[in-house]
């Protein structure tokens, strides 16, 4: 995924320095310029990195710091926070409300895939509940509108724009007038995509913008952009009122630092990400956890809204039962495997999951790591019930492992390499016994259920002397105000587990 190489280098960065036996000036610089190193590699602005470095040594002035402070976990929250600030404006944007008609536009570069975001713009409000309807006032591209109606007809979404109108101003106001009368709440207005050197479009851009009122515009950014993103975006906050970004192609291998940089140039908060062409490939953007996630700590919550999606609910409360129990068996992975299958893109799912094996998801490979997982439940199907529902892998004999091996026509080695997977998955599963999971809309729960000493049973020893053993996790919790840090502080901390 975009600003997986990125987030590797920062991680290692400050991995090396906490191998340091002594935190001095010298070790921090070279941890500084390591993460500088990487960010501008990724296409990040200089001034953002110039910026940053001084902010973290501004905060990390190891002169001032006691001798009982743990200097690691300072800088490591200090790059943290750091990384949030840049993509956190610090302010929210507009957000529709049901019932009251919302106009919405849309702005971007050519190509940066704002056609199809709109759509997916639309069929994520109306999956919650809106009524949406896309507006296409893009005359420039030959076959916009064509696109759009596709795209719409699709998502069984209603749609308006012209064959025959030439002037984009005219069809949005036609287009927004006529849905105001169907009681639409979210109108949305494609517009042509143009580049900072096309004076004409952006006046057409702006003329739009004046004719149609809209209350939210938002820049469409592909994040394979590069160097020109800071440009590009501050040329369009210029012209109109951009008040959010949306980011797309997040499942590509570019290098993404742009999209670091085209918030801080609009000075707007990232709002979604596009991870697929598919029109459910669109998720909320979230700052902590997405940073959290860009260093390896994992997004626990977000891995457990993804389970509280896709996992149906009357089985809900027996897998959270099951998870705190610490009891792992080959059919609860079995079913595991198949909800991780649903909930989207393979990468992204793992990504949330701290400490889960690399070797099954592999950078750059994330369908072979889909069909190891396909091949896996394969095996498993070969299985006897009795088979399924042990948590004991004695259990395994070598002449079971050959029945199912030919059984599910795969080699005894690739059984065998199953079983490694499900003996490392019940180990860190067994790391969750007692631990108290919140249901849907109980995050609260957790920061109540929970407390250092506990916590300090879960981690794995060499995780807990990282963040200053028990004292520095009281200081950690104490931290954590809310249940949302909690839930990615725990990510953070379980990152650090077996491998």
């Amino acid at each position: 995924m975009v600003l997986a190489e990125l987030g590797g280098s920062i991680s290692r960065a400050l991995q090396q320095m906490s191998n340091a036996t002594i935190i001095d000036e010298k070790v921090l610089n070279e941890c500084l310029n390591e993460i500088t190193r990487a960010l501008l590699q990724a296409d990040v602005h200089f001034k953002l990195v110039r910026d940053m470095t001084t902010n973290i040594k501004k905060i990390v002035n190891l002169d001032d710091l006691a001798a009982g402070h743990n200097k690691r976990r300072i800088i490591q929250q200090a790059v943290f926070n750091e990384l949030c600030k840049i993509l956190d404006p610090g302010k929210a944007s507009f957000t529709p409300k049901k019932g009251k008609p919302s106009i919405v536009m849309f702005v971007g570069l050519q190509g940066s895939g704002k056609t199809t975001t709109c759509t997916k713009y639309a069929y994520y409000h109306q999956k919650k509940g809106w009524k949406p309807a896309l507006v296409c006032a893009d005359t420039f591209r030959a076959g916009a509108f064509d696109q759009l109606k596709q795209n719409a007809t699709k998502a069984k979404i209603p749609f308006y724009g012209s064959y025959t109108e030439s002037d984009p101003v005219k069809i949005a106001v036609d287009g927004v007038e006529t849905f105001k009368k169907e009681n639409c709440d979210l109108i949305i207005v494609d517009t042509s995509g143009r580049h900072k050197q096309e004076a004409a479009l952006f006046e057409e851009m702006r003329q739009v913008a004046e004719a149609t009122k809209p209350d939210l515009v938002i820049f469409v950014m592909d994040s394979s952009i590069g160097q020109a993103a800071f440009d590009q975006a501050q040329a369009f906050k210029q012209s109109v009122a951009v008040g959010a970004v949306i980011v797309t192609k997040m499942d590509g291998h570019a290098k993404g630092g742009g999209a670091l940089s085209a918030v801080a140039a609009t000075k707007s908060p990232v709002i979604f990400i596009g991870t697929g062409e598919h029109m459910d490939e669109f998720d909320v953007f979230d700052v902590k956890p997405f940073v959290s996630r860009l260093l390896g700590m994992g997004d626990w919550s977000g891995f457990m809204d993804k389970i509280h999606e896709v996992v149906p609910m009357d089985q809900q409360p027996e897998l959270l039962q099951k998870l705190s129990e610490g009891h792992f068996t080959l059919r609860i992975m079995y079913e595991q495997f198949q909800n991780i299958l649903k909930m989207g893109p393979i990468g992204q799912v793992f990504s949330m999951l701290p400490g889960f094996s690399a070797e099954l998801m592999p950078k750059g490979r994330e369908n072979e790591s889909q069909a190891k997982i396909k091949r896996y439940m394969t095996m498993m199907d070969s299985m006897t019930n009795e088979e399924l529902d042990t948590s004991n892998p004695k259990l395994m004999t070598d002449s079971r492992i050959m029945r199912i091996a030919r059984g599910s026509g795969h080699q005894v080695h690739e059984v065998m390499d199953m079983m490694e997977e499900y003996k490392r998955l019940a180990k860190m599963w067994s790391k969750m016994k007692g631990l108290k999971i919140p249901k849907k809309g109980e995050m609260s729960a957790l920061s109540r259920n929970m407390n250092a000493q506990h916590m300090s049973k879960v981690l794995p020893p060499q995780m807990l002397k990282q963040i200053g053993g028990m004292g520095g996790l009281q200081n950690l919790m104490k931290q954590m105000g809310s249940a949302k840090d909690m839930m990615g502080g725990m990510g953070g901390m379980f990152s650090g587990g077996d491998k």
